[in-house]
């Protein structure tokens, strides 16, 4: 293993689904958690949180970075190298149970710093393969771990995934409610059968939301972010969700829906004003429904995990 210490990198959060793409399109925000991991001389878990998930992240090897970590290093290495142990700081922008992607950031992470430790022996295809299995299904991870908006699928029992650069002019905003929500709670409210229709109008909405974000058609949006398959029976769980993404297309978005399982909702615009009209409807909404939360613009972001110091 190579004697890397003090390894220090960025990691973002990722909004999945996009409407109508449920567990096939996903898109990296720039919202990070930078981590930083030191090898230690004897095998033990040292953890610091700063920010989301202070004082509810365990600092053990049930940690999802940590385990995400170990199970890289068996890959590339053989195994956990005996006698080591970590010390890792995490200073996190990621809300957690938020439909943000927090879960797949630590994993890519975890990952991520295994393939440095272990002098790029993982590599990329192999660190994608881990965090879909890892995570259970592939949009977060891909995101996470490539930047930009991504489309995935499993093939084969194995994950194929395919980027594009984000156009520039692209942003979001996010209303982030105090309420979290459990993505298995989530997918536990989805139906095992749908009807056809459904099917084939969520066919249709997924393909446009490819062609409108890699062709900059972003007028499309309205109608690509669209879903039947999941939304409506997650407002269910979530009634105030129907009328926060109404409150966002009536403000101006581009185009709005619930982020990956909730509780978050994105909306899109291309300038500013409108971006933050789109921000204060949902605020208000949420405001008159007793929902809690806070708005925050986010830039889109064409990077995965950055490294920003290296020791």
């Amino acid at each position: 293993m190579a004697n890397n210490r003090g390894l220090s990198f960025d990691v973002p959060a990722t909004t999945a689904n996009l409407g109508a793409g449920y567990d096939v399109l996903a898109m990296a925000l720039d919202l990070v958690n930078r981590v930083t991991v030191e090898v230690l001389t004897e095998p033990s878990v040292e953890l610091t949180v700063e920010g989301e998930g202070r004082g509810r992240l365990t600092g053990d090897r049930h940690n999802r970075f940590v385990l995400a970590l170990e199970l890289g290093l068996r890959w590339a290495l053989g195994e956990v190298p005996p006698g080591i142990g970590w010390r890792i700081t995490m200073r996190n922008e990621i809300p957690l149970a938020r439909g943000l992607g927090s879960s797949a950031a630590a994993t890519v992470a975890g990952l991520v710093a295994a393939d440095a430790l272990a002098g790029g022996l993982l590599g990329e295809r192999r660190q994608l393969e881990l965090a879909c299995e890892i995570e259970g299904h592939p949009d977060n991870a891909s995101a996470a771990l490539l930047g930009g908006f991504v489309v995935v699928a499993m093939v084969g029992g194995r994950p194929e995934a395919v980027r594009f650069d984000v156009p520039g002019r692209l942003r979001a905003v996010l209303f982030v409610p105090d309420r979290t929500l459990a993505t298995t709670a989530m997918r536990a409210a989805l139906p095992h059968d749908v009807p056809h229709r459904d099917a084939v109008f969520n066919v249709g909405r997924a393909a446009l939301a490819v062609a409108a974000i890699t062709s900059g058609r972003y007028a499309l949006l309205r109608d690509a972010t669209e879903d039947r398959l999941h939304e409506p029976y997650r407002a269910a769980v979530y009634p105030e969700l129907p009328l926060l993404v109404s409150a966002a297309r009536e403000a101006g978005a581009l185009g709005a829906c619930l982020s990956g399982a909730g509780s978050s909702v994105i909306a899109f615009a291309d300038d500013e004003r409108t971006l933050e009209a789109v921000g204060e409807a949902m605020a208000r909404v949420a405001s008159e429904q007793g929902l809690a939360g806070r708005v925050r613009p986010v830039a889109l972001r064409n990077a995965g995990p950055i490294v920003v110091e290296a020791e």
